[in-house]
Formats: C-alpha cells, sequence, structure tokens
C-alpha cells in the first residue's frame, strides 16, 4: 500500500494586539501547552514554544494535510478564549490580525529551537518590530511598515 509522508516544518510568530504586554509569566507554560493540545488536535506536533508578555514563537511540525492559515486561526481564536477565561485582568485580550510563517528545514531544527528557547534572553536588548523585520530580511518577504504592525 502506498504511502503519504511528509516532512514540514514552521515557524509561527505572532504578538498580542498592539503588542500589549500582557501574557502573565506564571501561565506562559500552561499556555504553551494549551496551544500544543490545539496544535495535536489538527494532526500536527508543537516543537518548541516560547515568547515574551507580548509575543508568541512557535515551531510545528505540520501534519500533511493541513492548511497554514485554518491552523493558526484555530491556535489564536482558541488560546485567545483561554486566556480570557483565566483572569479577569485578560477578558479583553486578543492576539494580533495578522501572523508570520517561516518555512524551517529539517537541519535548522536545532537552531530555531534554541532561538525560541532563548526568547527573553533576545529581548532585554530587541523590540519585537526589530526582530521581525529582520526576519523579513533574513527570509526576503516583502513587507510594509504601515500594515504589518496591527
Amino acid at each position: 500500500m502506498a504511502q503519504t509522508l511528509v516532512s514540514l516544518y514552521i515557524h509561527v510568530v505572532f504578538s498580542t494586539k498592539n503588542r500589549v504586554k500582557v501574557i502573565p509569566s506564571e501561565i506562559e507554560r500552561e499556555l504553551y501547552a494549551y496551544i500544543g493540545g490545539i496544535i495535536s488536535n489538527h494532526s500536527s506536533k508543537l516543537l518548541a514554544a516560547n515568547g515574551t508578555t507580548n509575543h508568541a514563537h512557535l515551531l510545528i511540525s505540520l501534519g500533511k494535510n493541513i492548511l497554514i492559515p485554518a491552523l493558526v486561526g484555530h491556535i489564536k481564536r482558541d488560546s485567545s478564549k483561554w486566556l480570557k477565561s483565566k483572569s479577569s485582568m485578560l477578558s479583553k485580550f486578543s492576539w494580533q490580525d495578522g501572523y508570520s510563517v517561516f518555512s524551517v528545514g529539517h537541519l535548522q531544527l536545532t537552531s530555531v529551537i534554541k532561538y525560541i528557547d532563548d526568547q527573553k534572553t533576545h529581548h532585554k536588548d530587541k523590540l519585537f518590530e526589530d526582530e521581525m523585520r529582520d526576519f523579513y530580511l533574513k527570509y526576503n518577504v516583502a513587507f510594509d511598515d504601515r500594515y504589518v504592525w496591527d
């Protein structure tokens, strides 16, 4: 019997609406575990997750029948509902409308996992917007500053 075998890795990045610093550090581990469950429910696997109080980085092994916009939509929608339920302080929580996705080769996994793991240290000196501009240049992604920061 024929098999369909797939090896697709993506690095997904999105921020809170207007980059408001609202993700409490004490629930981060639980948030990323919850996001891992969402991803698993969509035939994919979360390999690494981390971020800061205003954005998230996810490394995902994508399932063979999964559409990226649908998966990211589920992640953002479901985790936003979950966050709102955790505290009255988060009752107005919202992720930004957009997101960024970058392809990752199998040989890059270790370095991307390290990059994601080091987010808090990395952002002591670098703004989210500068980080994303660097990614867009590295991956040759055309962007317009007027529209990318919702």
